[in-house]
């Protein structure tokens, strides 16, 4: 058989590293083209979860045989955005998959966690501008070139996977504008699936759990190794998830295994959000995915 992604032409936003860039060499192992897109092609420092740290997306996917070409984009301007489409339809004639992974936590950066009182206007704007408008942006102009392109042979024009967070099904204290952030991500994934149904268009949200990548940068130092074990037990299936774990589901969502899918949000979190919230507070569960 085939691999599940053959002669599928992917876009994925934020590839240069994490969950993007597992994202993009699971597509590229599974058949499918890759533009890949960040605002830098060098990845950033990972943490025992990439097997090849220095070498670009790009140049990985071509190792494992696959066309893949990088395009420098920033999701907040709609230029980039019109742009990276443009490249990938000149490219490659069509787009059938649309990724938008490309986000941000400042609640894991020099903002902090902190409680909504005290959460600053600025780092809420940003948080808004890079994880809701980007992620909107992305599915405007991917589902705008999906609409007017022809079908595949089953019928179906495109998937679009949105990244949202286990944050984006549940809330918990001093992550306000990243929750808020991701709940909006859920919100427009489930409005774009009703408008793109008549298109046989998907549009989908994955929401990840505590994954091991820099985003989660301060619970994989070793100071914080009594904070990590804490972290890991609210997992049920134990530990932190890894970038290739999201990958496999994206690789799921993007292909015809979910043909009859459109418009969930699907936690992939070693059972995180199926548990209560914890009765104490403590800086662990401040931290984002």
């Amino acid at each position: 058989m085939p691999p599940r992604l053959h002669n599928k032409i992917a876009v994925i936003t934020g590839s240069s590293s994490g969950i993007g860039r597992a994202t993009a060499l699971a597509f590229a192992s599974e058949g499918a083209s890759l533009i890949c897109s960040d605002i830098t092609e060098t990845p950033r420092s990972e943490y025992a979860t990439d097997t090849s740290p220095s070498s670009t997306t790009v140049a990985a996917a071509h190792a494992l045989g696959a066309k893949a070409l990088f395009v420098k984009c920033d999701t907040t301007s709609s230029t980039d955005i019109q742009a990276l489409i443009q490249t990938a339809v000149k490219e490659y004639g069509r787009i059938d998959i649309m990724v938008n992974n490309a986000g941000i936590s400042m609640e894991t950066s020099e903002h902090g966690s902190r409680p909504v009182w005290e959460y600053e206007e600025a780092a809420f704007e940003r948080t808004v501008d890079v994880n809701i408008k980007g992620v909107f942006l992305g599915t405007k102009y991917a589902s705008k070139q999906m609409v007017g392109q022809e079908p595949g042979e089953r019928g179906d024009r495109g998937w679009i996977i949105n990244l949202s967070s286990v944050y984006g099904l549940r809330g918990t204290s001093g992550i306000s504008g990243y929750a808020t952030s991701k709940h909006a991500v859920m919100g427009l994934t489930k409005s774009a699936a009703l408008d793109c149904a008549p298109y046989r268009i998907h549009v989908n949200a994955l929401c990840p759990g505590y994954t091991a990548t820099a985003f989660i940068s301060s619970l994989l130092t070793p100071e914080a190794v009594d904070m990590k074990k804490e972290v890991e037990t609210r997992h049920p299936f134990g530990g932190l998830g890894t970038p290739q774990d999201i990958a496999r589901a994206a690789v799921f969502l993007a292909s015809e295994d979910a043909a009859w899918v459109t418009g969930i949000g699907l936690p992939v979190d070693g059972g995180f959000s199926c548990r209560p919230k914890p009765s104490k507070q403590h800086p662990m569960y401040t931290q984002s995915t």
